[in-house]
């Protein structure tokens, strides 16, 4: 069962193949409906963010009758395949049974305001850990990151520059665009933890794609142990 705990462990931003944000917003309508608000308010009932006020889900997957060294295997596969980038894999110890990656996902979430326009991301921590029979299944996230475009809003007085918004996170000190910046909301700040939010609608919906990017996260993982990934990655050849 999934509960909020913590487990955080720094790591490089790096985007992921699990899933596009678009997909993901599919996905997050058909579980939870396109009340953004609503959707968030009724997932926050059953969620604690834990003593570092980070929102974490565990999940225990158990495979009776594999060893510790098989299901490594099929986890790195799947790792390894997944995030493409070397720098998504953080942590890979073979003889520890534990494998960390960070699994960016950009644009879950914008909203245009009156001067400024948003665009948010999460770059969640997953955590793997590997014993005989089962695998824990950790994945944090303590921050949204922001792409601020000042003028980007509904009556900025700026001209807007679109073409660099929303593509990704700007490199420290980057001033090719004056008009956008990064910043980091932290999530027990902001709607549903807190009532009063002027990001109140931004960050139901961001809550509700990080919520639905868990489940993701974990459907994927317990196939991999379970069924592979191409599904004829057994001992009979």
């Amino acid at each position: 069962m999934m509960a909020a705990i913590l487990t955080f462990c720094g790591t490089v931003t790096i985007q992921a193949q699990v899933m596009k944000s678009a997909d993901l917003e599919k996905y997050a309508k058909q579980k939870y409906g396109d009340k953004w608000l609503d959707a968030a308010a009724n997932l926050a009932k059953g969620l604690t963010l834990d003593k570092n006020e980070s929102l974490t889900y565990q999940q225990i997957i158990e495979s009776p009758g594999k060893s510790k060294q098989q299901l490594y295997v099929a986890l790195n596969y799947w790792v390894t395949a997944t995030f493409k980038d070397k720098q998504a894999i953080t942590l890979n110890d073979k003889e520890a049974g534990c494998i960390i990656v960070t699994a960016s996902i950009v644009d879950i979430a914008r909203h245009t305001g009156t001067i400024n326009k948003y665009s948010v991301s999460i770059a969640p921590v997953i955590r793997l850990d590997i014993k005989d029979g089962k695998v824990r299944v950790t994945y944090t996230v303590q921050t949204y990151d922001v792409l601020a475009d000042i003028s980007g809003g509904w009556l900025s007085p700026f001209e807007a520059d679109m073409s660099t918004f929303g593509d990704s996170k700007r490199k420290k000190d980057d001033k090719t665009n004056p008009y956008l910046y990064d910043s980091q909301w932290e999530i027990a700040k902001h709607y549903p933890f807190v009532e009063k939010d002027s990001q109140k609608r931004t960050c139901a919906k961001a809550l509700v794609m990080t919520h639905a990017y868990s489940n993701a996260i974990m459907d994927k993982v317990e196939e991999a142990i379970k069924n592979g990934i191409i599904g004829n990655e057994d001992d009979d050849w």
